[in-house]
C-alpha cells in the first residue's frame, strides 16, 4: 500500500490553518456585530440608536451634506462603506438635531465624522482631512481625547 506523499500532507495542513484563521476573523466581526445588537441600560442597542438618529434627521440632509458624507467615507474599503456611512450619518444627524439646526451643514459633517471615528484611526482621519483641504481646526480638541 502506497502512503500519502509528504508534500500533500503539508498542503492539507497549510489549508487547514488558513481556513481556521479565516473562520476566526469572520467570527471576530460577527461577535462585534452581536455586541452592537445587545441592549444597553436604556433598553436600546447601539444599532437602535443609530437607526433612530438617521430617521430623526432624514429631512435635514441636503444634497451638499450627502455629498460631503460620501466624500468623508470614501477612504473606507468598499465592503464596509455602507456600515461606516450609516454610523457616521447617525452621529452627524444626532449633532444636527441636538443643536436645533434646520439642516445638516458641513460643520455638522466634520464634527460628526470626527466623533464617529474611533481614536485608533485619528491619524488616518487627520491625513484624509488635510489631503482634501478640509478645515477641522474648530474640532481639533476632539482629536486630543
Amino acid at each position: 500500500m502506497k502512503s500519502t506523499p509528504d508534500w500533500f500532507m503539508y498542503f492539507i495542513g497549510f489549508w487547514t490553518i488558513v481556513l481556521v484563521l479565516f473562520m476566526c476573523v469572520g467570527g471576530f466581526f460577527m461577535f462585534r456585530k452581536f455586541l452592537k445588537v445587545l441592549p444597553k441600560s436604556d433598553g436600546k442597542s447601539k444599532l437602535d440608536w443609530q437607526n433612530y438618529w438617521v430617521e430623526r434627521s432624514r429631512e435635514l440632509w441636503t444634497e451638499e451634506s450627502k455629498a460631503m458624507l460620501r466624500k468623508l467615507v470614501s477612504p473606507v474599503p468598499g465592503p464596509f462603506r455602507d456600515i461606516a456611512s450609516h454610523s457616521i450619518a447617525a452621529k452627524i444627524g444626532q449633532i444636527a438635531v441636538e443643536s436645533g439646526s434646520t439642516e445638516v451643514t458641513k460643520d455638522h459633517c466634520i464634527e460628526g465624522y470626527i466623533r464617529a471615528t474611533p481614536p485608533r484611526d485619528y491619524r488616518s482621519l487627520v491625513d484624509f482631512l488635510e489631503k482634501n483641504q478640509i478645515d477641522y481646526t474648530a474640532y481639533r480638541h476632539l482629536l486630543n481625547k
